[in-house]
Order: C-alpha cells, then structure tokens, then sequence
C-alpha cells in the first residue's frame, strides 16, 4: 500500500504546527488574525487526512487478511477518535481573531494540550504505524 500521501500530509500539518507556534510566542494579540487563519488552513489538511484514513487507509487494512495490521489499524482508529475530536471541537473554538485577542491565555493552554496530542499521535504514526503498513 502506498502511503506517500498520508506522510506529506503529515509534513504539512506538522510545519502548520511549527508555524503556529512561532505566532503564538511573537504574540496571541498582536498575530490574532494570522493564527486564526493559520488554524483554519491547517484543520483542512486534517479533516482530509483523517477522511481519507477513515473511508480508505484503515478499512483496507483491517481487510486486508494480516490480523496483526487489522489489529493494529483498529487501535489505532479507535485512538484518533479522541484526539479528532479534541483537535476538532479546539479549530472550532479559536477559528476567529476576537475570541484568540480576548483569551490569549486560554487559547496558550488548549493549544499546547491538544497539538501536543496531535503531534505526538503523528510521530508515532511516523515511527511505528507507517513502517508496519509498508512493510506488509
């Protein structure tokens, strides 16, 4: 199976999250505008990585005959859930330069909780999930 795609799309999210790192610390007021685009660009990156490994990357895998892969995808799909939902219900919440420029803290706070989520759970990819499925 070729994952290519799924790869670059996770060079591009974590260069998103390198991105929104360097506007949060020159500033949450002062960036507001760019963050809040940033985010925007970055959660459709997301949502199409996480359509694609929903309707095609782990249901081909869990039929794919090798119990191990299929066990393996189902773990973790059943993961993700959480961590999508989270990154979700957070690109809905701070989509809009007014709400980052009145809660810059909070925003601080719920960045760093749920992208450190997303960017661990997509090293990980990196360095378990992605080789197993390429070595099948």
């Amino acid at each position: 199976m070729n994952i290519d795609k799924f790869k670059h799309q996770h060079i591009d999210i974590l260069s998103a999250i390198a991105n929104l790192r360097q506007l949060v610390q020159r500033g949450i007021i002062e960036h507001a505008t760019d963050i809040s685009h940033n985010i925007v660009a970055m959660s459709s990156t997301i949502r199409l990585h996480l359509a694609v490994e929903d309707r095609v990357l782990y249901p081909a895998l869990e039929a794919s005959g090798n119990r191990t892969m299929a066990g393996m995808s189902q773990q973790y799909r059943d993961e993700m859930e959480g961590i999508a939902g989270n990154y979700l219900d957070f690109a809905n919440k701070w989509n809009t330069p007014r709400l980052l420029a009145a809660e810059p803290e909070t925003f601080r706070v719920e960045a760093n909780r749920v992208l450190k989520a997303l960017y661990e759970r997509m090293k990980r990819e990196d360095r378990e999930f992605y080789p197993a499925i390429e070595a099948i």
